[in-house]
């Protein structure tokens, strides 16, 4: 049996306006959801993919924890 991914739901909060689109396509990362100037999304695995996205964003806040039970990951 394959080891399964750990998921992370996560909340970033920028100076300016959230780089949406940009999460959105980085690997692992799923859920997006953006309010101005915060961004919430779950990263499935490893976070480097997820944390390339933000380079040349300013980060005032950053929290991440897991998922909420029953929220819907995409593992069978």
């Amino acid at each position: 049996m394959a080891e399964e991914l750990p998921i992370r739901r996560v909340e970033v909060s920028f100076v300016g306006t959230a780089p949406a689109r940009r999460v959105a396509r980085a690997a692992g990362v799923s859920d997006v959801e953006a309010h101005g100037s915060m961004l919430r999304c779950l990263v499935c695995g490893s976070f480097q993919p997820f944390l390339e996205a933000l380079r040349g964003h300013e980060v005032i806040g950053f929290d991440s924890a897991p998922p909420p039970a029953g929220t819907a990951t995409g593992a069978a």
